[in-house]
This record gives C-alpha cells, sequence and structure tokens, in this order.
C-alpha cells in the first residue's frame, strides 16, 4: 500500500501530513508529536509509519511560524547541533559545567551557531515554552477533526516522544474531544491538570529513564482518582529514546513492543 506524504498548511500552523494511498476517507487520525529535535526525518517515518496502519496522521512542526522557522530552528541548524550533541559524552550539553568546555573548543562561528539554536530548542522546555506550543498543538487537532475530508467528525488521537510525550499527555488536559493519547517517554502533567483528561492514555518508559519515571506513580494516582484509564509499560534495560532508530538509544525489543501496543492501543480508541 502506497502511503502520500506532504507537508500542508492550515491557517497559521503548518506540518507533515500522510495518509494510506488514494483513501479519501473517513479516517480516525492522530495527531504525531515531535522530539525536541523538531520535525525531522525521524518524525516524517514515525508519521508514515502510524498512515499505514490506518490513519491519516499529522506532524505539526512547533518550531514554526506562519510556516516558518526562526533561523535558529531551521532544520539544518538543529541538525548541526544535535550532531555536535552525538559526539560528546552523553549529557554533556545539558549541563553547563560540561557543556560550555565543550563549546569552548570550537571556533567562533560554529560556537555561535550550536549555542544559538541549543538556546532556542531548550526554550521550548520551560513553562512558558510549553505553554507557547499548546495553541499550535490544539490547531492540529481541530485541522484534523473539523477541516480534513479525510478525518472530518472522526476519532482522533495523539501520540508524543521525548518533548513529544509530555505535550501528548498535556493535550489530553486541555482538549476533551481527544479520544487517546499516547505517551513516550514524556514527563507527566500536574495532576491538578491530570484530572481533566477525559480520554484513556498509554504511555511507554526506558526502565534506565529516571528522571522521567519519577513522575509514574503521581500521574497514576491522579488519573485512579479521576477514574481515567492508564495503561504503563517500562521496559528494563531501555532509556530516555528508545523509539529513535536514528539514536544510539534505540532499543529493539522495546520499540517492536512498544509500537504493537500502540497500534492496538490506536484500533481500541479510534475505531468505531
Amino acid at each position: 500500500m502506497a502511503i502520500t506524504g506532504e507537508w500542508v498548511r492550515y491557517g497559521e500552523g503548518s506540518g507533515y501530513y500522510a495518509k494510506p494511498g488514494k483513501a479519501a476517507g473517513p479516517l480516525p487520525g492522530v495527531v504525531v508529536i515531535q522530539e525536541i529535535m523538531g520535525v525531522n526525518e525521524h518524525i516524517e517515518d514515525v508519521t508514515r509509519r502510524i498512515a499505514g496502519a490506518g490513519y491519516a496522521a499529522l506532524a505539526p512542526d512547533l518550531f514554526a511560524v506562519n510556516g516558518a522557522r526562526p533561523a535558529p530552528l531551521t532544520r539544518e541548524r538543529v541538525a548541526e547541533a544535535f550532531g555536535y550533541a552525538a559526539t560528546l559524552p552523553p549529557g554533556t550539553m545539558f549541563n553547563p559545567a560540561t557543556r560550555e568546555p565543550a563549546l569552548a573548543k570550537l571556533d567562533d562561528e560554529r560556537r555561535g551557531r550550536i549555542t544559538e539554536t541549543f538556546g532556542a530548542v531548550f526554550s521550548f522546555a520551560t513553562p512558558a515554552g510549553v505553554q507557547s506550543v499548546m495553541p499550535p498543538l490544539l490547531r492540529a487537532f481541530r485541522y484534523l477533526h473539523d477541516e480534513r475530508p479525510e478525518t472530518r467528525g472522526q476519532k482522533i488521537g495523539c501520540v508524543g516522544f521525548c518533548m513529544g510525550g509530555g505535550l501528548s499527555a498535556l493535550l489530553a488536559c486541555e482538549e476533551p474531544e481527544l479520544s487517546g493519547a499516547a505517551v513516550f517517554y514524556g514527563m507527566t502533567p500536574p495532576a491538578e491538570k491530570a484530572a481533566r483528561i477525559a480520554c484513556p492514555v498509554i504511555a511507554f518508559y526506558g526502565g534506565l529513564d529516571q528522571r522521567v519515571n519519577a513522575g509514574i506513580p503521581g500521574f497514576q494516582e491522579a488519573m485512579r482518582a479521576a477514574g481515567r484509564s492508564y495503561e504503563h509499560h517500562v521496559y528494563d534495560g531501555a532509556t530516555h529514546a528508545f523509539f529513535n532508530d536514528d539514536t544510539p538509544a534505540y532499543h529493539p525489543l522495546a520499540a517492536r513492543d512498544s509500537y504493537a501496543r500502540l497500534l492496538a492501543f490506536f484500533s481500541k480508541t479510534l475505531s468505531g
């Protein structure tokens, strides 16, 4: 089955959209939420994979405004910054004590570019940055639910990875018509927000990802108190980003099992 994929514009929003072949609908929809590296080749690939399972999938570009990214966040600049980070010991760029000595070894021009890009990227991890991307996420949901002819009026779910995993849970907090949310190693929402979730949630975590996993018990209790379904799986030996097959963190066993469970979850929550 051929999968068609293209970049689309919808008002102020833009994103990568994929659907199965020439299917005109009706199709359930899935909002695919980027990692902190943005909508790159890996996220485009994941979007096509989900489309190949029988869904219309949209990965909104959270770095873009009116279809354009600011210079520090272009795909090329982000790839350069994270490509450099991949040559360093894990965690170097996240710790100022190790980051600054590493950057000091670069020439002034390259150091300036990488520093600027990381500053722009990590701004999205701040409370203000998180709030800034909620309107684009809600806009992407509405585009599928209300505007696309293939998905108009159909059930819509979401899945996110890394930063996008946390945003997937937050989208469930903010959009009462969402039918299901899937979280891959994302930070859990505050209990007061989790109480607003109206749909089932499934989540997947790496057993070695202690920083993220620390939030699981509180989220589990908040979902239990709200009477909502929260199914989660923790994979021993896997770390953060275990689903990303473009990184050394890729864990085939965890990726295979989680993807099978993801598709089963969407089949249950988005069908009918």
